[in-house]
């Protein structure tokens, strides 16, 4: 099974590598202003990239905080805050199913 693991890592790396080589001619990207930046275009594909990562990443950054501190209160044994539902009744408490033991 790693064989193939590994085949298919050096067949995405030697792909994204023939698409590097293929993609060298400049091209440029006009700003506002009629300011441009002219770079190679696989430069410019991987800044897109790295940009889009990173928004993701920081957009998706306050839901894994929220779910971290959930979690630590829980291995606490604190009082765990439920997001609102409309649907249960305030009296009602959902059942939380029980977390596996982290070492």
């Amino acid at each position: 099974m790693h064989i193939f693991v590994w085949l298919f890592r050096a067949f995405i790396f030697f792909s994204l590598f023939a698409f590097a080589l293929n993609n060298q001619q400049p091209a440029a990207v006009n700003w506002f202003f009629g300011h441009a930046w002219t770079a190679p275009m696989v430069i410019i594909v991987l800044c897109a990239f790295a940009g889009g990562t990173a928004f993701g990443v920081l957009a998706m950054a306050p839901s894994w905080w929220r779910q971290r501190r959930r979690v630590r209160q829980q291995l606490a044994g604190g009082p765990v805050q439920q997001p609102a539902s409309s649907s249960s009744s305030p009296t009602e408490t959902p059942a939380t199913p029980p977390l596996p033991d982290v070492v």
